[in-house]
């Protein structure tokens, strides 16, 4: 039997680089699924594909990681499709999350709101729990050979649940929502790269085109961060009292540090594998409560799952008959930030010092049960398809005390030196915190903790001069870099002020470089320079878990802590 082929010329004809791309991934230069985000980010359909992929052959290496600590195992469930008969309608699916404070959408600083908010509204696409971006308002985009120019394809027919048909208005409304200084959003920072409003071309109802200041390959990733969902244009800036969207649920309820309740659309625009319109559970309700109710609440019952369980939530409810544990690897993160504009941390000597303090597989084991991946002190991750492989550093109390030595005599000033180091108090970092206090001791480090409820830090963030702050997962390296270290991201997410020319400088090289590997060279030296004079330290990547009551079914871990509810049943 003759192997299967491709005809070349077809994805030629779709994007120039999507051949040589199909070449790499049949002599094992690169994954499978970095060939499947490559030709789809180009416009290649996730269906010609995957028959691609399959067409090369062999299971081509992914590239060495460097050493991690080995994790508990976990018992990990994989959703698989159910045949449409066994489909039931109907039904309540309960949540323990805190609800916190919503007005706009492109506002959102924390993923918790964006689980609320993403019920209502949608976004232009969609990256799943296999990190793979696939259209979602949109029904494809195409981009040009030098990743400048992207043209962006509604869908027809989409209805808000106003009655209203979304078209190209809506989304450029949008757009500039998020490119407008005066709201205040995140997206500005990652779409510097866009260069304006002016930039965004109505090319008819259904069609945007979108002249790129500077080449990107991260357009449909972005279009899916998670303050990114689609707003109708006549929004005026408070979700809760005009909750107008595409999604598959509309708002009932919406009450800050209580409940929040939707039902069931009737006539949303998406069909279930039975082909009536999806979603197919009726009800969906989300309890403000906090991690340890949470937990004895999905024991007894009361609810059906939670958010963002904690390792120690895993290991409670990792054995309970009544539950089924879903687990992804991720970019999610717990840094240690130094604000490189404040003493003594502009001194690139005390932040190596104290990055040299991470005693990296104890603080993982103290703080995670060792459910992770080792870091170095760069924020991209294994699971990120440009990410190159470096050393793990190792504890170096002797050489952080040198460092710290020679900065103190400088500065005429004795050690040890007093910082204070806050965080929150709701996942993993006052172990993390109460770890590195007494590894930093040696160094010449006295550590005084400010650990408070999550708002007593999320309301200081950028303001702190050492803090830790959990970051969520990104799909793509060059997706998280432009939201924090950039000059553009000063006033939003970038909470050390540290900016780098010749980072920033590489940055936007690697986000015009369409080749994985070589965009993997770019990236080994844009991880060098945040090692050696960066503002952070890393000591591990996060696992999560989804752990959700047996009787739901297609259910999964996604990487981002996103609960995606259209297609969630419930046996009877």
């Amino acid at each position: 039997m003759s192997k299967p082929t491709v005809d070349k010329k077809q994805m030629e004809a779709i994007h120039p680089a999507i051949p040589a791309a199909y070449e790499q991934l049949e002599q094992g230069r690169i994954t499978r699924r970095e060939f499947l985000r490559f030709a789809t980010l180009l416009g290649m359909s996730f269906a010609a594909a995957s028959v691609a992929a399959a067409c090369a052959g062999g299971q081509p290496a992914a590239p060495t990681a460097a050493p991690a600590a080995t994790p508990t195992p976990a018992p990990a469930a994989t959703p698989t499709p159910a045949p449409a008969a066994a489909i039931k309608r109907g039904g309540t699916w309960r949540c323990a999350m805190k609800l916190q404070l919503l007005d706009h959408p492109a506002r959102l600083s924390w993923v918790e709101g964006a689980n609320i908010v993403r019920q209502v509204n949608e976004y232009l696409t969609e990256t799943g729990p296999d990190n793979i971006t696939r259209p979602l308002l949109l029904e494809r985009w195409t981009a040009s050979p030098d990743v400048k120019t992207w043209d962006l394809y509604l869908r027809k027919g989409i209805k808000f649940n106003n009655g209203d048909e979304l078209t190209a208005d809506d989304v450029i409304f949008t757009f500039n929502e998020w490119l407008n200084p005066d709201i205040g959003s995140s997206m500005l920072g990652l779409l510097a790269y866009w260069g304006g409003p002016q930039n965004i071309e109505k090319v008819d109802d259904y069609h945007i085109r979108l002249h790129l200041a500077s080449p990107n390959i991260g357009v449909p990733e972005h279009l899916f961060h998670y303050p990114g969902v689609i707003l109708h244009r006549s929004f005026e800036g408070d979700i809760i009292k005009q909750p107008i969207g595409t999604g598959a649920f509309e708002l009932v309820e919406y009450a800050e540090g209580e409940r929040a309740r939707f039902k069931r659309r009737q006539n949303y625009w998406q069909k279930g594998a039975d082909g009536q319109p999806l979603p197919y559970l009726d009800e969906l309700v989300f309890v403000s409560i906090d991690k340890d109710a949470g937990v004895a609440a999905l024991q007894a019952g009361q609810v059906d799952t939670m958010y963002a369980p904690r390792p120690g939530d895993f290991l409670a409810l990792r054995d309970n008959p009544n539950l089924t544990v879903y687990s992804a690897s991720t970019a999610q993160c717990t840094l240690l930030r130094m604000r490189v504009d404040l003493e003594p941390w502009n001194d690139n000597r005390v932040r190596t010092a104290l990055k040299l303090c991470q005693d990296r597989a104890k603080i993982l084991q103290l703080a995670y049960f060792g459910e992770g991946d080792l870091s170095l002190d760069a924020h991209v991750a294994p699971v990120h398809p440009e990410y190159c492989p470096l050393p793990i550093p190792e504890y170096q109390p002797e050489r952080a005390r040198a460092l710290m030595e020679e900065w103190a005599k400088e500065k005429g000033v004795t050690l040890p030196i007093k910082v204070t180091l806050a965080t929150k108090n709701d996942q993993n970092e006052p172990e993390i915190a109460q770890a590195l206090k007494e590894l930093a001791r040696p160094a010449g480090f006295e550590i005084e903790l400010d650990i408070t409820e999550p708002a007593g830090y999320w309301d200081r963030w950028t303001e702190v001069d050492l803090g830790i702050t959990s970051w969520t997962h990104r799909p793509l390296g060059t997706m998280v870099l432009p939201l924090a270290y950039t000059k553009e991201a000063i006033g939003n997410w970038n909470e050390t002020r540290w900016t780098d020319d010749e980072f920033e400088k590489l940055l936007r090289q690697a986000e015009g470089t369409l080749d994985v590997e070589a965009r993997r060279q770019i990236m080994c030296q844009i991880e060098t320079i945040m090692q050696e004079r960066g503002p952070i330290g890393n000591s591990f990547w996060r696992k999560v878990w989804n752990i959700t009551r047996k009787e739901f079914q297609n259910v999964s871990a996604h990487p981002t802590a996103y609960f995606l509810m259209n297609e969630v049943w419930k046996q009877a």
